[in-house]
């Protein structure tokens, strides 16, 4: 487990890659029309080997994805497997589509030098200025002292998970990883590509060459709260997440396709002692929008203006993709949403 000058340098790794004027971005947001479409999926928690009594076998446990969309308070998604995601199409895409033949979908419109302008996030923190954590305290049996390194441990966690720059292009997401302990950290690694379940899901990750990052920034907004739990006969303290990271994306190389897309990171992590140390337990997982349904693979794939669509039509009333209050429904499906 990291400690100490160890989690700082990592913490400092992540923020490192992000240019002097990012960061002063960050330092100083501290306190601080268009397309329709939003993409909810979730990783799902893989079994606690770990952590299980001993002689106890856990249950595999599938995964799953949720994708949420809507052009004009209409779209159209997929669900594949472990991942669900909402797409936004163009008009002269979905002639196929019952009920949709007459939809008149405007065009959105992001401002390549000004991504951000217009939307919610135009008003978030830059980068990690916007994980900001609650107060420690003695809490769940453990010390003010151990609640506060448990902390600065998951805001660690969720910078490596949101903002580093190798992770998010598509390499291996090793600035997370090791932050792990070192049980959860082998199972990361053992299921990274895997089919029944991809642990990449726990990151941010754009599937190689589908994306590139149109400015430094990044805008985060959320929220993390402390709480207790007892589960697989261990008991300690939870730290409640709920992030959402806003993304200037474009095809590389292709400035004109710049958009906005929102990911929203829930979940927990749990904070406790193993073999009388302090540990964690990362429980979270992540969803992306617009990104493509029909693909399976850990990755999110953005999905552009003039990509096709997917196979499956979303139900369910409209919803926004930027209110924290919306939580994904991860027994799947597919979901109409307001847009980015």
């Amino acid at each position: 487990m990291p400690h100490g000058d160890d989690l700082d340098a990592r913490f400092n790794e992540v923020i490192a890659q992000f240019d002097e004027g990012e960061r002063r971005r960050m330092r100083s947001s501290a306190a601080k029309g268009a397309r329709e479409g939003v993409t909810r999926q979730r990783a799902p928690r893989p079994p606690r080997r770990d952590r299980l009594p001993a002689g106890h076998v856990p249950a595999e446990r599938g995964s799953r994805r949720l994708g949420r969309m809507s052009v004009a308070l209409i779209a159209l998604c997929a669900i594949v497997g472990a991942a669900g995601v909402v797409v936004t199409y163009r008009p002269d895409l979905l002639g196929g589509n019952p009920g949709l033949e007459a939809l008149s979908l405007p065009a959105t419109r992001v401002d390549a030098d000004d991504p951000f302008a217009g939307s919610p996030a135009e008003h978030y923190a830059d980068g990690a200025a916007g994980l900001v954590m609650p107060a420690a305290k003695a809490l769940g049996g453990l010390s003010k002292a151990e609640v506060a390194k448990g902390l600065e441990r998951t805001r660690a966690l969720l910078a490596a998970a949101l903002l580093d720059r190798e992770t998010l292009l598509g390499g291996r997401p090793k600035a997370f990883a090791g932050l792990l302990d070192a049980d959860q950290r082998e199972e990361f690694y053992k299921e990274l590509g895997g089919k029944k379940y991809d642990s990449r899901q726990m990151v941010n990750s754009f599937a190689p060459g589908s994306a590139e990052l149109a400015t430094d920034v990044v805008k985060i907004h959320g929220t993390a709260r402390l709480g207790t739990f007892r589960e697989d006969g261990l008991h300690g303290v939870k730290v409640e997440v709920n992030y959402l990271a806003v993304y200037a994306v474009r095809r590389p190389g292709v400035p004109a396709t710049t958009m906005r897309l929102v990911s929203q990171l829930t979940g927990e992590v749990q904070l406790h002692r193993s073999d009388g140390k302090p540990a964690v337990y990362v429980d979270w997982g992540m969803s992306s929008t617009p990104a493509d349904c029909d693909i399976d693979d850990g990755f999110v794939h953005p999905v552009y203006e003039d990509d096709p669509p997917g196979s499956v039509a979303p139900t369910g009333p409209a919803t926004d993709p930027y209110d924290l209050d919306v939580r994904p429904d991860f027994d799947g499906g597919c979901d109409t949403s307001q847009g980015t």
